[in-house]
């Protein structure tokens, strides 16, 4: 599942007419490199959210043939923010693992591993990248192979543990998300409540990423 449905409010003025998935790095737009690099590592059913000027995300993808993939459009009359987007798409998503790519992420990361991760129920897999300088304090530490917080006293995890950023990208079992009703849900709760229980695994990956926010950021990816 590629996440599309923002309004891009950071990314103003060039999301004005434009959903910000549908800008350009080197001449191509962000989805499209996410649905070619999807593509490419074998992942052929496609679902993608769309909300804030959904028509065009819609108008754009089709049915995702062009590209030898099938793409199923999950509208969103109001933007549900990430966890509620995911829960509204579960029926087109259907009973096995899936992957979820932020829709503003530019990345070179090898999919293919994800699509070999073996998970369990109610069981998430996340991949973690270095702190940007706009993120410099990370969102969570990874300990042999097992998410956590970034805190002292959380199985034996002290104060020199390295934070990471999760990057927007991941792997879950969908009854991940089975016992939240539909609607408007940001997703960190429910990564916070899986941590808790130590069903959140996650991989570092050190390539090419970036979190495609703002114009200047879009701006450095087309120099």
């Amino acid at each position: 599942m590629i996440l599309a449905a923002g309004e891009g409010r950071r990314m103003r003025p060039l999301t004005a007419q434009t959903p910000k998935p549908l800008l350009n790095v080197k001449g191509v737009s962000l989805v499209e490199h996410l649905v070619m690099k999807l593509r490419d590592a074998g992942i052929v059913d496609l679902v993608i959210n769309a909300s804030y000027l959904g028509d065009q995300i819609a108008n754009f993808c089709g049915d995702g043939s062009r590209w030898g993939v099938r793409m199923q459009i999950s509208i969103e009359t109001v933007p549900l923010e990430t966890a509620g987007g995911i829960i509204e798409a579960l029926p087109m998503l259907g009973n096995d693992p899936f992957i979820v790519v932020n829709g503003d992420v530019f990345t070179a990361y090898p999919f293919e591993r994800l699509v070999a991760k073996p998970i369990s129920h109610r069981q998430g897999h996340l991949v973690l990248v270095d702190n940007p300088s706009h993120n410099p304090l990370g969102d969570f530490a990874l300990e042999g192979g097992e998410i956590t917080h970034p805190a002292a006293g959380h199985r034996g995890l002290s104060d020199n543990v390295d934070t990471l950023t999760f990057s927007g990208i991941a792997l879950y079992h969908p009854s991940f998300f089975y016992n939240f009703p539909r609607g408007r849900r940001p997703l960190k709760p429910l990564l916070d409540e899986a941590i808790a229980s130590s069903l959140l695994s996650g991989e570092y990956f050190d390539g090419i990423w970036s979190d495609v926010g703002t114009p200047e950021r879009l701006a450095d990816l087309n120099l």
